[in-house]
């Protein structure tokens, strides 16, 4: 008879003790350590106060509090050797990750699944030292684990099928959206979001408030604005996740805002230092200009996501699903673009030819942002035959006239922007 699948999760930091919870909560045997004694020692006791945190609200029933404390052992590396799944949620240092999956390539049986929770390293370059490099994949939970929907699930490119079904079929089992990613810097999530940060930076150096950036996006139908984001993830986080895209990527178009730096260095990392770009305030009321700025922000967002699709390994949904659940946008880039272009086209656009389209023109588009074009990829769609089949000539130059530009230059048409923004509100 086949044994049931047992977890291991490696590290009891807030994302490692997070993953934990989530499997056990789900009824799988899971088996939990730490190099640090200290941290083994009070995992079990800080589970369980979250836990009980949530019965005192009605959120969770004792029993299924007690279900889950049970399910989770506290071990040693060596109490892990029978796992099926092993996950490590470390420190973001591939020299120690790779001393971690040598232990483990030792310690567990030939078909045991390893998978590393990196945010911001190449899973090949994790896995190129192992013996079975082709067992070793990404499974890249989002902050808390136990809540957030989306889990990344990354292959390189040796990475055997059955590993990936495997970690995919437990995982699913928890309740999670696991949506396959390249393994390229940032993933999909993290790489995505540099604009939605950068972007809204980019008009903080240039003069506006931090809370019409924000109050613009909540107009648009965002449930939170970039800065406030930051607050709430710590300005010190983001710095330290641009950083590693900006010297990945080296591309102009990444960079590092003396903004997001002066906040880190003054201490004002956000919620949990208690000052932010907005925190303890909220953003008041939007501008007049708000559709301007939302629709400057949305449109680095579908550049973006235009030169990861060209990159390969994802797809349009897939990119869209994962921007919903992993910041909680109302609607992916792509549906934004698909809503711009719909709104303007008679009947009888198909919905794949268009993304065909995008995807065409995404790489090019992204070379111009370079040379300080503004919002070339709908420069570039409301140019091309397929799309201007179904525009007049007037609804075409509106269009590109309604550009968002990248970095200080300035936001022109307001009338126009409002136009299209009025599509991709909710």
């Amino acid at each position: 008879m086949t044994q049931p699948p047992i977890i291991a999760v490696i590290g009891l930091g807030t994302m490692g003790l997070g993953i934990a919870q989530t499997f056990a909560a789900a009824g799988f045997s899971t088996r939990a350590t730490d190099a640090h004694a200290a941290t083994r020692d009070a995992a079990h006791p800080r589970l369980t106060a979250a836990l009980n945190a949530r019965v005192s609200a009605g959120k969770l029933t004792a029993q299924a509090r007690d279900a889950t404390l049970t399910n989770l052992a506290i071990t040693d590396l060596g109490g892990l050797a029978p796992a099926t799944l092993a996950i490590e949620a470390i420190i973001e240092d591939i020299a120690a990750k790779h001393a971690l999956f040598a232990a483990l390539e030792t310690l567990l049986a030939p078909d045991a699944v390893l998978a590393t929770n990196t945010s911001s390293l190449s899973v090949a370059a994790i896995a190129a030292p192992l013996h079975r490099p082709d067992r070793l994949l990404g499974l890249h939970f989002f902050n808390p684990a136990p809540v957030m929907q989306l889990v990344e699930l990354i292959a390189h490119a040796g990475t055997c099928d059955s590993a990936l079904s495997l970690a995919r079929n437990l995982t699913e089992a928890t309740g999670k959206t696991v949506i396959g990613a390249p393994d390229r810097p940032g993933f999909i999530v993290n790489r995505c979001a540099r604009p939605f940060y950068g972007e809204a930076l980019a008009l903080l150096e240039a003069g506006r408030s931090a809370s019409d950036i924000d109050a613009a996006m909540l107009a648009a139908g965002y449930r939170i604005g970039p800065l406030s984001l930051i607050d709430l993830i710590g300005a010190d986080i983001n710095l330290a996740a641009t950083t590693g895209l900006v010297d990945s990527l080296h591309h102009p178009r990444y960079q590092v805002f003396d903004a997001l730096k002066s906040q880190v260095g003054a201490g004002h990392l956000g919620r949990k230092s208690g000052k932010g770009f907005l925190f303890p305030d909220l953003p008041g009321p939007p501008p007049a200009d708000w559709a301007d700025i939302a629709l400057r922000i949305e449109a680095t967002l579908i550049n973006e996501a235009g030169w990861l699709l060209s990159e390969g390994g994802t797809t349009p949904d897939g990119i869209d699903m994962a921007m919903r659940l992993g910041l909680n946008f109302p609607y992916g880039p792509f549906a934004a673009t698909e809503r711009l272009l719909m709104a303007v086209t008679k009947k009888g656009a198909n919905r794949q030819e268009m993304h065909e389209v995008i995807r065409e023109h995404s790489l090019a588009a992204w070379n111009k942002l370079n040379l300080g074009e503004a919002n070339p990829l709908i420069n570039a769609l409301c140019s091309d035959p397929r799309v201007t089949r179904f525009l007049s000539t007037d609804e075409a130059r509106n269009l590109m006239n309604a550009d968002a530009y990248v970095g200080d230059a300035p936001v022109q048409a307001r009338a126009v922007a409002e136009q299209v923004m009025n599509v991709l509100t909710l």
